[in-house]
């Protein structure tokens, strides 16, 4: 497996999916300061980066897979890091107990995969697949903790 190809250093989020525990976790973390930075954005700003990241992601993540010959690989976090994103952006806000929050909920949820969750992972090919469940994941979270506060 090739460490020195740009699909490789995405799909691994930069090298964040290499941690030896909880990869996905530290994914989601290593990508918060990204959202204070996309929230400088005006809103189409912010919502084009996050397709950009969820379009590369998508490709990424299924050729590392692919590569890998494995559904999903615990190495690939761009996923967490893109379904993240998604929730902190519905949030709308950049306050502390809201990032905790959806942070919070976002894994939860990626991790205990309830319905609908669970039957997005199952989308082929396996990129669409790996992403697709973190995304549902983001977009509940960031519609919960939107509504809570």
């Amino acid at each position: 497996m090739p460490r020195n190809t740009p699909h490789f250093w995405l799909a691994t989020w930069f090298g964040t999916g290499l941690a030896p525990k909880a990869p996905g976790t530290v994914g989601t973390l290593a990508t918060v300061p990204v959202h204070f930075l996309l929230i400088q954005l005006p809103t189409f700003g912010h919502l084009t980066a996050l397709v950009i990241l969820t379009i590369l992601g998508t490709y990424s993540a299924n050729k590392l897979a692919q590569e890998m010959d494995l559904k999903d690989p615990q190495i690939v976090v761009v996923d967490e890091s893109a379904g993240v994103l998604l929730a902190l952006f519905l949030i709308g806000t950049s306050s502390w107990v809201g990032v905790i929050a959806a942070i919070v909920l976002f894994r939860i949820l990626d991790m205990t995969k309830p319905w609908p969750i669970s039957a997005a992972e199952n989308l082929k090919p396996a990129g669409i697949g790996i992403m697709a469940d973190d995304l549902v994941a983001g977009l509940a979270a960031g519609i919960l903790v939107r509504l809570a506060i």
